[in-house]
């Protein structure tokens, strides 16, 4: 993989000049809206039973392996946990509401919120089976992913996942995330270690990315009953 570069007065190379850079806002609490689904930031008080009830749905709770917390056993220590966990600036949580009826289908948050050098994150992404294998998950990242590159003019959105979570890595390849490597022993949780994977999209890659989101969204991706055409294809991207 070649590095932009250029010399300085001594002839050693570094990186470009980032001409007129200006710190990034922090995202906002601002729904995110799109066709199938929408993102609202997480209310305790109006989300947590639906959004309790979705990810109960999951009766293996395989959802909760890779996650360094859950599953809960009741709704009380799940509201609990929402409540001492997930309502701070950083992660910024947000639920995902189906358009179609309104039902909070699952969750996801921005963290590691640099503005001042234009890096975030996305994570803590947990999609019940009620919007698995749906328009809403692809939505919800795209919508996301607006938010970051085009309101908020960030330069870089990263992934990070277990490197045994074989489902996250592909989805965040579909997503159009590039993967940049593994961290070795990067962390531990519930007692056993992680090797983290690395994955981002930066802010060149972005154009191409959206242009197939917006492809795949399109209404005539879709037949008569809402089954897509064609699956998201990002491999173009520069």
């Amino acid at each position: 993989m070649s590095i932009e570069s250029q010399n300085n007065s001594l002839g050693q190379p570094i990186g470009l000049d980032l001409e007129n850079w200006q710190p990034c806002q922090s995202p906002s609490r601002e729904a995110m809206i799109g066709r199938f689904c929408r993102l609202e930031s997480l209310d305790v008080g109006k989300h947590a039973k639906c959004l309790f009830a979705a990810f109960s749905l999951d009766s293996s709770q395989q959802n909760w392996v890779y996650l360094p917390y859950g599953p809960f056993a009741d709704f009380e220590s799940f509201t609990d946990w929402l409540t001492t966990s997930c309502l701070g600036d950083d992660p910024l949580f947000s639920v995902i509401i189906n358009q179609s009826n309104d039902e909070v289908v699952g969750m996801a948050s921005y963290l590691r919120i640099t503005p001042t050098i234009g890096v975030i994150e996305v994570g803590h992404i947990h999609f019940s089976t009620k919007m698995q294998r749906t328009p809403m998950a692809t939505e919800a990242m795209y919508l996301m992913m607006v938010r970051v590159f085009d309101e908020l003019g960030y330069r870089r959105y990263e992934w990070k996942c277990d490197a045994l979570n074989a489902p996250s890595k592909r989805a965040a390849e579909r997503f159009g995330f590039k993967f940049e490597g593994m961290w070795r022993q990067a962390t531990m949780y519930k007692g056993r270690n992680r090797d983290t994977s690395w994955y981002a999209i930066i802010d060149k890659d972005w154009p191409s990315i959206k242009k197939a989101y917006q492809a795949w969204l399109g209404l005539d991706n879709f037949d008569k009953d809402g089954v897509q055409k064609l699956s998201l294809c990002v491999s173009d991207r520069t």
